[in-house]
């Protein structure tokens, strides 16, 4: 169970870094702002710094996540808290975009599914 917890919250961090990567670095590209539901190329713009630190907040939970994950084998108290905390909380953010209304479902879904494996998992422990 330790190993698949610990799989699981590192495949979660894994997402949310990418997630960081789509939100802070690549933003201005067509593709990936029309995948956050952005209009236009000067709607992008706009929301460009908003963008920018919703990408480090990602990170930041990727990496909690991602130290909870290799924590769980040298000390599994520590690893835990870590791991419940970063993917609790990337849990709860897709549920609070879930929220936001059915055009958010898949990627509430995405972002969710793997955090809420590895919480479950972590608490089976």
């Amino acid at each position: 169970m330790v190993l698949s917890a610990a799989l699981f919250a590192a495949l979660a961090a894994l997402l949310h870094v990418y997630i960081f990567l789509m939100e802070s670095f690549w933003w201005t590209r067509p593709a990936i702002w029309r995948r956050f539901g952005v209009g236009s190329q000067n709607q992008a713009e706009t929301i460009r710094p908003m963008a920018y630190n919703q990408g480090f907040y990602n990170l930041f939970l990727g990496i909690g996540a991602l130290v909870g994950a290799v924590m769980l084998h040298s000390n599994v108290e520590v690893g835990r808290a870590l791991i419940l905390f970063g993917c609790g909380a990337m849990l709860a953010a897709a549920l609070v975009l879930m929220s936001s209304g059915h055009r958010y479902l898949r990627a509430a879904m995405t972002q969710g599914m793997l955090p809420l494996i590895a919480v479950v998992l972590t608490l089976g422990i």
